[in-house]
């Protein structure tokens, strides 16, 4: 492959500034067509961001001539029926998180993909941004010794789409994304766990629905064990008071400490024994999957390393499984 002609089905949100922008910029990446169930919003989309193609049809995006890649950016519903599709047409799959509803839709997917000889990437893109690799880097060089244990906490107040609309958001319907936002922003945090400190062996959970206000879980606990030994327990509430909102992350060790949140601001802090805390606040990229994207365009090219793969985030779907479907 010469260069990555992507198409993408389902360009809402995710698209108008995180992910597709970042396609038309990267070297040896181009965007070809755009793919939405109404026609009216594909060629909106196509418009504004200069798409050559749209179409209102998965399958006929699927099976254009002209694209080599599909990128499929709709709710976790559909991520295994386009990923099985792309994958019989021969066309490499990028795939939103989390990658799907359960954790056996995500091993058909690979499957899929293995049996058609196609790669598998899915948008755990904060693998790639500068402050989590300089978490990473403290970590491998052993700022805080030996890794004790990791603290996960994100509390946030009941969100207005939730209170205000008939139609709930699809994030907190169980049968389109598999959970709730737990599902939607714990993913993330699980994930990049697993990218800092290796996979998760088995984990442990409880949840309730506390709030009544939509039919998946708002509250969970969990605890874990990662394979090299490193213990784990994370909390998380969506209908927590406001003055109680939180993002943070803790990874203890034997010599100090890693503080950050996962969400908004690049900011990590590097707390050692008998040293004044590190601060350091990182610029993240405007197209904010585009550092992730390059990586992905780089290994169908050159066969460089991605980190994140279908495999890898399966084992981010196995864990939010044995934390919340017990």
């Amino acid at each position: 492959m010469e260069k990555v002609k992507w198409g993408i089905i389902g360009v809402g949100d995710v698209c108008e500034v995180k992910s597709a922008p970042a396609m038309q910029l990267i070297e040896n990446s181009e965007l070809v067509a755009v793919m939405r169930r109404t026609g009216e919003l594909a060629q909106d989309y196509a418009q504004r961001h200069n798409v050559p193609k749209w179409y209102d049809d998965a399958d006929a995006l699927i099976n254009d001539p002209d694209i080599n890649a599909i990128y499929i950016a709709t709710p976790p519903d559909g991520h295994l029926p386009y990923a099985l599709k792309a994958a019989a047409a021969g066309k490499p799959v990028y795939v939103e998180k989390p990658m799907a509803r359960t954790y056996q839709e995500c091993e058909e997917m690979i499957a899929a993909c293995e049996q058609a000889r196609v790669p598998l990437f899915v948008a755990y893109y904060r693998r790639y941004l500068p402050n989590f690799l300089q978490v990473k880097q403290w970590l491998d060089n052993g700022e805080i010794g030996d890794v004790r244990q990791v603290h996960v906490s994100l509390m946030q107040s009941v969100r207005p789409q939730v209170l205000n609309n008939i139609d709930k958001p699809w994030r907190v319907n169980p049968e389109v994304a598999g959970g709730g936002y737990f599902y939607d922003l714990a993913s993330h945090q699980l994930d990049l766990l697993d990218f800092l400190l290796g996979p998760i062996a088995t984990a442990s959970g409880l949840n309730a629905n506390q709030g009544g206000l939509y039919n998946a879980e708002d509250s969970v606990t969990a605890c874990w064990l990662f394979d090299n030994g490193v213990l784990g327990s994370g909390n998380w509430c969506f209908s927590a008071a406001q003055s109680a909102e939180c993002d943070r992350v803790q990874i203890i060790g034997s010599e100090g400490m890693i503080e950050f949140p996962v969400f908004g601001k690049g900011v990590v802090t590097l707390h050692k024994t008998g040293s004044e805390p590190l601060v350091l606040e990182f610029e993240l990229p405007k197209h904010i999957q585009q550092p992730l994207i390059t990586a992905i365009v780089g290994n169908l090219i050159n066969g460089t390393e991605c980190d994140s793969t279908g495999e890898s985030a399966a084992r981010t779907n196995r864990v939010m499984e044995q934390i919340v479907k017990q």
